[in-house]
């Protein structure tokens, strides 16, 4: 514990960024013209399309587009999707007849000069059967009805491909005489057990974290009141918490930390970079050393053939007295973070992700603690206007979700950046990672911690404290972000947007209709629970 809180205060800037940096759940995200609305023969959902490309009768790879509104309903199945012969279009653009007999073929255009639909029924008129259209940037975007077009009754299927794909299936063409595709639309499960999984991973992750603050608040308790009963006053000072090597929030600190992810945030956003995401690594891979050691010296700590070690202390130089224990342990995560680190591309790589990333929230919360309800209102407040700001207003200033954009890692030829947890999604067809941010742990984790320690220092049941409606309300928003991921046609949500309303709002209402709302508010955790204690205050 020595060596986590010293670098803990060494690197104050990369806790803030732990602390405040939420990243979205990242589905499928694609652009949206939001402007034209719905109607008759252009009220198709958009659905991802599987476009998979065969050189001369052998199939070589498979770009992924996007369905337009209008046209047909797409296959599902691949074993009933035709292969059709691909050509390319004269005119490129396919705002006027193309020169080219077409007679069945899947034509590639693009975009650009006229609209999608115009697109759609030059190509359909030609003889074609199907229209691939070439984005501009290497984005999908979600192709649309004018609000003035009437001719909207496209009998074939239109796709949009990313600019890279279509670049590379264009180069195909040229070096092939034979090119054919596929279309089909595999469905996706409404729910995937990965979903599942990270749900249980993110409550799981709370409910230890919060045993071990609680538990480790009630040691420092029975401490304080031997001390008393021994007649050390003077040992019992306002700075007992950070002599235990805790860091306790106020109030001014926890904006602080929201106005530096936002300052970090901006900054990852301008320069997304290969080289940037792995500084951003080194950072997660010191972090997640400090996190995994401190758990597992406290794991092993409770087992008898381990006492005398975690008990025993050395001192290192620049580290000061560190314990035999900690020592030991230190090589194994050092080795483990560094193997994470060299083969993060593998498929099985986000498992060594997900171990150091929840050691490093427990260690967190385990170490970082806001003193009353005050404090966690001013939190979880800023990070809930924060995530809002950041993945759905930052668009009218940086022309894209900023948030977003940071959490994929647009630009780095990295998948994302590494302060997240994610699961591969086991039974979708499209594939991909179910994420979640420390952000969206660490924040409503430390309001939830704090209701346990609460709870077990003013000795209140389960029933009858604060802890079991807060853990309630924290999975409970959690699915709710999920649902709302389901349901928004595989837009990126804030998880804050639902967690925060859902624990801070459980937690003010129900202490208000208990009547101590005014001493969590304003006191927060007992410093003297103990019976004797509180006599000895009574008899003076």
């Amino acid at each position: 514990m020595e060596l986590t809180t010293r670098l803990l205060y060494s690197h104050f800037p990369a806790l803030a960024l732990l602390l405040c940096t939420s990243v979205v759940f990242a589905g499928d995200i694609v652009h949206q013209d939001d402007i034209a609305p719905k109607k008759p023969g252009c009220d198709n959902n958009f659905v991802l399309v599987k476009v998979p490309i065969w050189l001369d009768g052998v199939e070589v790879s498979q770009f992924v587009g996007i369905g337009a509104r209008f046209g047909p309903t797409l296959e599902s199945k691949e074993k009933r999707a035709n292969q059709i012969i691909v050509t390319l279009a004269d005119p490129p653009d396919c705002c006027s007849k193309p020169k080219n007999k077409l007679t069945g073929e899947a034509i590639l255009v693009h975009r650009g000069n006229c609209s999608f639909v115009t697109k759609a029924n030059v190509a359909e008129a030609a003889g074609a059967s199907a229209l691939l259209i070439i984005n501009n940037q290497t984005e999908l975007f979600k192709m649309v009805c004018e609000k003035n077009e009437t001719d909207v009754d496209v009998g074939i299927p239109v796709v949009m491909l990313p600019q890279d794909a279509g670049g590379s299936l264009k180069e195909s063409m040229r070096n092939s005489s034979h090119v054919s595709i596929q279309i089909y639309s595999p469905k996706r499960p409404l729910v995937d057990v990965a979903e599942v999984f990270l749900w249980l991973m993110a409550v799981g992750t709370v409910l230890c974290s919060s045993y071990w603050s609680a538990w480790s608040a009630r040691e420092a308790a029975i401490e304080q009141d031997k001390l008393l009963k021994d007649g050390f006053d003077e040992h019992l000072t306002s700075d007992t918490h950070h002599s235990n090597g805790l860091i306790e929030i106020n109030t001014a600190s926890a904006i602080f930390f929201v106005v530096f992810a936002s300052c970090f945030l901006v900054m990852l956003y301008k320069l997304m970079s290969y080289w940037f995401i792995e500084i951003l690594v080194v950072v997660f891979c010191i972090g997640g050393v400090e996190g995994l050691q401190t758990c597992l010296v406290a794991i092993l700590a409770c087992f008898r053939w381990f006492e005398h070690a975690a008990e025993s202390f050395v001192k290192v130089p620049v580290l000061g007295s560190v314990s035999y224990l900690t020592l030991a342990v230190s090589p194994i995560c050092i080795a483990f973070s560094v193997l994470w680190a060299v083969y993060r591309s593998a498929s099985i790589a986000w498992i060594g992700q997900d171990i150091l990333g929840i050691a490093l929230i427990i260690t967190v919360l385990q170490i970082v603690r806001i003193p009353n309800l005050k404090v966690g209102t001013v939190l979880l407040s800023c990070s809930f206007l924060y995530d809002i700001f950041w993945v759905f207003l930052s668009k009218r200033w940086f022309h894209k979700s900023v948030m977003i954009v940071v959490a994929r890692g647009d630009g780095s030829g990295e998948d994302g950046i590494p302060m997240l947890l994610k699961i591969p999604r086991m039974f979708d067809p499209w594939g991909g990672y179910s994420i979640i941010g420390f952000g969206d742990i660490i924040i409503p984790g430390l309001l939830v911690t704090f209701s346990l320690r609460y709870d077990w220092l003013s000795k209140k049941s389960l029933k009858a404290g604060y802890f079991l409606w807060a853990m309630l309300a924290y999975g409970l928003g959690l699915l709710v972000t999920y649902v709302a991921l389901n349901l928004m046609d595989g837009h990126g949500q804030p998880a804050l947007l639902y967690i925060v309303p859902s624990t801070l709002g459980t937690l003010i209402t129900l202490a208000n209709k208990r009547g101590d709302l005014k001493h969590l508010w304003t006191v927060g955790e007992p410093y003297r629970p103990c019976p004797h204690v509180r006599l000895e205050r009574d008899e003076q």
